[in-house]
């Protein structure tokens, strides 16, 4: 009986860290030979069972668990089932009781770690809360996509069995991402190709710390750019403050939308930096693809970020400080002023993250380690 693979990201809608690793996961497990059904939440897409969100007043946090319901019975005949994000946790719940198959969960991140979900989601993140705790302490396996996630979750949820909460990190393709220095993709954004720029890739979310990033581009010499991948905002004010942050100082390039791989590949490739300035990060798969593509990565020495990038070897990593923003502000200017002007040691630091990524975060591994568990909890 096949695995019931449980999200709401699937392509083509994938705007996250979650929905990457569900898309690569599945892929590689089939590979592997493992039978997986696809049950994701919204619109139609190939190659899964959809579920429509409900219609339940407004309210997001309970559209989501009324299509949760509905994905819980139409799990019948699944050997486990296997959730990701709070979206489907429960439904993953559910359908374990319902079904009496194991239910496996996989945590990208936390809710109570993000307070800021309450301006997307109202009094619905007090739902979104209470699903994800529900879910975490009743799954039979809780996977972490980092040891510092791990350690989030045995300290949010201190009644679980340590042993129950194992660690499997993320992936990248290498295949898929790769030194691609072709600057069509550059040249039809309005970027200069002929000068250096520093790249951004994430969601207007208060979690990937884009204002952030764009003060500390004041601090950072005019003729640098700023190209900025930056995707669906949580809020409208949180579009509005990265808008007029950007308008704020030249050479800012704001693509307001997710490309697809190919053109994310050659905007990593050609950056003299990746920065990724999140103030919550479990892990953050990002980073893994600008190492990837050869590029050397500024980022906050927070959550999972120190078990991908090696400060001083594929990166620069700045401490963060919730209490001293400023100075976090400050040290990602001075780190992305240093590799920009030291091209020796960025082209050092990007092949060392290329090294990295080939020898030990391939899709491969995390699927078989996935694939083991599996084995594990159906006993």
């Amino acid at each position: 009986m096949p695995v019931g693979m449980l999200t709401r990201e699937y392509p083509p809608f994938v705007y996250g860290g979650g929905g990457v690793h569900v898309e690569f996961l599945v892929r590689h497990l089939r590979r592997s030979g493992v039978a997986v059904d696809v049950h994701c939440l919204g619109e139609p897409r190939p190659g899964a069972a959809a579920y429509a969100l409900g219609d339940l007043g407004g309210n997001p946090a309970l559209d989501v668990l009324a299509g949760d319901l509905a994905i819980a019975g139409g799990l019948g005949g699944a050997s486990l089932v296997h959730s990701h994000t709070w979206y489907t946790n429960m439904a993953g719940h559910w359908a374990a009781r319902l079904h009496d198959v194991p239910h496996v969960l996989t945590a990208h991140s936390l809710e109570p770690l993000r307070p800021w979900k309450a301006e997307q989601l109202g009094g619905g993140y007090r739902l979104s809360s209470w699903a994800e705790r529900t879910a975490i302490e009743s799954a039979d396996a809780v996977i972490a996509v980092s040891a510092a996630m791990r350690a989030d979750v045995l300290a949010q949820y201190p009644v679980l069995d340590p042993a129950r909460v194992v660690v499997i990190r993320n992936g990248v393709d290498p295949d898929l991402y790769f030194p691609d220095p072709d600057p069509a993709v550059l040249r039809r954004l309005g970027v200069d190709p002929a000068r250096p720029y520093v790249a951004f890739v994430g969601r207007v979310t208060r979690q990937k710390g884009l204002p952030h990033l764009l003060r500390a581009a004041r601090l950072v010499d005019p003729d640098v750019q700023f190209v900025l991948l930056a995707g669906a905002a949580d809020t409208p004010e949180a579009a509005a403050e990265v808008r007029q942050l950007a308008a704020e100082r030249a050479g800012v390039v704001l693509v307001p939308e997710m490309l697809p791989p190919d053109d994310v590949r050659q905007v990593l490739s050609s950056a003299a930096v990746f920065c990724c300035p999140s103030v919550y990060e479990p892990l953050g798969i990002v980073n893994l693809e600008a190492m990837a593509c050869g590029t050397p990565v500024v980022a906050g020495a927070m959550g999972g970020i120190p078990e991908v990038v090696a400060d001083g070897v594929t990166g620069t990593l700045v401490p963060y400080d919730a209490a001293d923003e400023q100075s976090f502000e400050r040290d990602l200017a001075a780190a992305i002023t240093h590799l920009v002007a030291d091209s020796a040691t960025a082209t050092a630091m990007g092949a060392a993250g290329r090294r990295r990524v080939l020898d030990e975060f391939g899709w491969d591994a995390v699927a078989a380690r996935t694939a083991a568990l599996y084995t594990e909890v159906q006993g």
